[in-house]
């Protein structure tokens, strides 16, 4: 199979016959062989009921209906489980992606050979203090933190070899880091597209400020788990032998200077009456706990299940 498109969606019943039709034209058109999976996450409108509508319509359908509302990740997880062709298209469900961008898309993984196109909206159709704004700050930060030089790296509509999302896990809010998880996971061709960004046709955008935040607290644990998360001690343990020694060091300038005042017949405070040595006494109590932390985590990480799980990408025998 050529393509695989995931969409994932949330209360976007108005906008998913427009978008299978959309998609059923331009697959048909560049005669590709693909599959569309819907994967509704815990919608409350009747979203379920039209992709049950447009499977008896389009045999190329699949529908995956969650309980609940996981969240986006958890919808592009399990799609990407059932995804079957050899490039994985992602696009989100409120026809802001154009389908008319998969053909390209397409063409750039197989013929250009790059492990992942992410879209680029160069011309956005959003607020400008509360989407704008807040993406090209958050878009910044993520480059410079994680050298991978995207312009949008929280676009929907992104193109995948299919190995790719077979060799990643995304949970919680991580969606929005594949390219950082994929890096990673050793597939570093990864590029760009200029793509078109149309205004919102139906419903309204489930963005807010607390995704924001919770980008960069992400940011954070993705950047921390990919670098000690398999060595723990070597943060940790690092931190708390400088914190350690640190407090150490100023608990024994204090008892020098003591000693010296008194050889010196000089003037001099009792070491247990400065505040300085209960200061360096928590700093090296703390350097200890993060030691320990170090020690727990390196336990931790050698009983995991996937501890030798590596990624191998040819075999002369296989």
């Amino acid at each position: 199979m050529d393509i695989s498109v995931i969409v994932p969606l949330y209360n976007e019943e108005e906008s998913l016959p427009e978008l299978m039709e959309w998609i059923s034209r331009v697959m048909h058109q560049y005669n590709f062989s693909y599959e569309v999976i819907m994967i509704d996450d815990g919608s409350n409108d009747s979203s379920w009921s039209v992709i049950e509508s447009l499977k008896q319509k389009y045999s190329t359908v699949r529908g995956i209906k969650f309980r609940r509302n996981y969240g986006k990740s958890a919808a592009l997880q399990v799609g990407f489980t059932a995804s079957k062709g050899d490039v994985v298209i992602t696009m989100d469900a409120d026809l802001q992606d154009s389908p008319d961008e998969i053909p390209e898309l397409y063409r750039m993984i197989k013929e250009d050979g790059f492990d992942i196109v992410s879209g680029w909206k160069k011309k956005r159709h959003d607020p400008l203090f509360t989407k704008r704004i807040p993406s090209k700050l958050y878009n910044g930060t993520v480059r410079r933190v994680t050298g991978i030089k995207l312009h949008d790296m929280n676009c929907g509509l992104k193109a995948y070899k299919g190995r790719v999302v077979k060799s990643v896990e995304v949970y919680g809010e991580m969606h929005r880091y594949i390219p950082v998880l994929a890096k990673q996971a050793g597939f570093k061709k990864i590029g760009e597209k200029v793509v078109h960004h149309q205004e919102r046709k139906y419903g309204i955008s489930k963005f807010g400020w607390e995704r924001f935040i919770n980008g960069f607290l992400d940011l954070m644990s993705v950047t921390f788990v990919s670098k000690f998360g398999k060595r723990p001690m070597h943060f940790f343990g690092t931190l708390g032998t400088l914190m350690f020694m640190s407090g150490g060091v100023i608990s024994l300038w204090l008892i020098i200077s003591k000693l010296w005042a008194q050889a010196h017949q000089l003037k001099y405070r009792p070491v247990t009456d400065q505040p300085l040595f209960y200061i360096a006494l928590v700093i090296a109590i703390i350097g200890v706990q993060f030691f320990m932390a170090g020690f727990i985590g390196e336990l931790v990480s050698r009983s995991s299940a996937d501890r030798n799980q590596y990624l191998i990408e040819k075999d002369t025998d296989a």
